[in-house]
C-alpha cells in the first residue's frame, strides 16, 4: 500500500482528495493535518465521511510528516509547501502540491504575481508540471508534481490540440472562464458570502488572475513560442464546476466536423477527456463529481475564429482528482484507479 499524507485536508480541495484516496485500493491514508480543527476527527469537520475516514487530524510536523509518508498531498495556499518540497527531497520522498509553488518554471514571474519570496528556487527545475495528458512521460519518474491550477486545465486542455498544430494566430487567444464559489476556498470572505453571490455574475481579476502566467506558460510551450492571452475568470452562483469559451482566429480553413476529428485523434485513449460531436456543447452539470474534462470545438465562418468550449469540476480534474490521476501516474497504476466512475446529476 502506498502510505500517503495530506496537508491541508479540511480545506475544499483537500476533503476531496481525503474523499478520493479513501476509496483508493492501493492507498493507506497515514496523516492528516489541519492548521485550526487538529484533535478533531476528520468526519467531525466533515460529516459526509462518517464511516469512510476514521483519521485524526494532526497539526503540521514536517519531519514527521514526511517519515511517515511515500508520498505527500499538499493542499495549501502558495508559500506554504516550499520547505515541504525540502524535507521531501532530503528524505527522498515524492510531493504532489496542489497549490501554485512549483508551477512556473521562472521563479521571478512566481514572485512578480504571487507577491512572495521563492525560498525553494533549486527545487523548481525538478518539479513537473501534473498535466497528465501533456506531461505524462515526466511525471512518471518526478518528485515533485506540480498540481495544475483548475482555471488553467480547462483552458490548456482546451487549447493544445489547435496549439501543437499551429492552426490559431497566438495573438488572438481570449479565455472567458467562469467558475463556482468553491474555488474560492472554505475561508470565510465577503466575496462568497451567499447574500453577495446568489443572483448574481461578476468578473474578478480581470487581466490581473495569478493563473495567467501559468496558463501562458503551458501554451508557449505548445506553440514553441511566447503566448499572450487574454483571460478573465467570472464567479457564478454554483457551487462546483468551470466553463471556458475560448477563442482564436484560424490560421487555416477547417470545419467544426474536420478541428472534431482532429481533437479525438489528439487526445485518443485519454481516459478522462471527452470530445464531444459538433452541436453537442460541455455543460458544468456534465462532469460534476467526476474527473472529466469536456471538449467541443465550434467555427464561425463569419469571423474566421475556432471557439473551444471546455467543462470540468474545479474540485475534481481541476485539483483532487488530478491529484490522485498523478499519484497513478507516479506508482505505475492504471490511470483510472480510484477515478472509474461518472460524476453526479442533477
Amino acid at each position: 500500500m502506498i502510505k500517503v499524507g495530506v496537508v491541508g485536508a479540511t480545506g475544499y480541495a483537500g476533503a476531496e482528495l481525503v474523499r478520493l484516496l479513501a476509496g483508493h485500493p492501493e492507498v493507506e491514508i497515514t496523516v492528516l493535518t489541519s492548521q485550526t480543527y487538529a484533535g478533531k476527527n476528520m468526519w467531525e469537520v466533515f460529516p459526509h465521511l462518517y464511516g469512510m475516514v476514521d483519521k485524526t487530524l494532526e497539526e503540521l510536523n514536517i519531519p514527521e510528516l514526511v517519515s511517515r509518508c511515500d508520498v505527500i498531498f499538499t493542499a495549501l495556499p502558495h508559500g506554504h509547501a516550499m520547505p515541504i518540497g525540502h524535507e521531501v527531497m532530503r528524505r527522498g520522498r515524492r510531493l504532489i502540491d496542489l497549490g501554485a509553488d512549483f508551477r512556473l518554471k521562472d521563479v521571478d514571474v512566481y514572485q512578480s504575481w504571487y507577491k512572495t519570496e521563492h525560498t525553494a528556487s533549486v527545487l523548481v527545475a525538478s518539479a513537473v508540471y501534473g498535466l497528465p495528458e501533456l506531461h505524462r512521460d515526466e511525471i512518471k519518474g518526478s518528485v515533485i508534481v506540480a498540481n495544475p491550477g483548475c482555471y488553467p486545465t480547462g483552458a490548456i486542455l482546451g487549447l493544445a490540440p489547435l496549439l501543437a498544430n499551429k492552426l490559431i494566430d497566438t495573438e488572438t487567444i481570449i479565455i472567458d472562464s467562469k467558475s463556482g464559489v468553491s474555488g474560492a476556498g472554505r475561508g470565510l470572505s465577503l466575496k462568497t458570502h451567499f447574500s453577495e453571490t446568489t443572483e448574481n455574475f461578476q468578473a474578478y481579476g480581470v487581466a490581473t488572475h495569478r493563473h495567467t502566467p501559468e496558463i501562458e506558460q503551458e501554451l508557449s510551450e505548445l506553440a514553441g513560442v511566447p503566448v499572450i492571452v487574454n483571460f478573465t475568470p467570472h464567479l457564478t452562483p454554483m457551487v462546483r464546476g468551470i466553463l471556458s469559451t475560448i477563442y482564436a482566429k484560424l490560421t487555416t480553413d477547417m470545419s467544426a466536423e474536420e478541428l472534431t476529428d482532429l481533437y479525438r485523434r489528439f487526445y485518443h485513449g485519454e481516459r478522462f477527456i471527452r470530445v464531444l460531436p459538433v452541436g453537442m456543447y460541455p455543460s458544468t452539470k456534465a462532469v460534476a463529481g467526476s474527473n472529466h474534462c469536456d471538449l467541443s470545438v465550434t467555427v464561425d465562418p463569419r469571423t474566421g475564429r475556432v471557439i473551444v468550449l471546455s467543462a470540468i469540476d474545479n474540485l475534481l480534474k481541476g485539483a483532487a482528482g488530478q491529484a490522485v490521476q498523478n499519484l497513478n501516474v507516479m506508482f505505475g497504476l492504471p490511470e483510472d484507479t480510484g477515478l472509474n466512475f461518472a460524476g453526479m446529476y442533477p
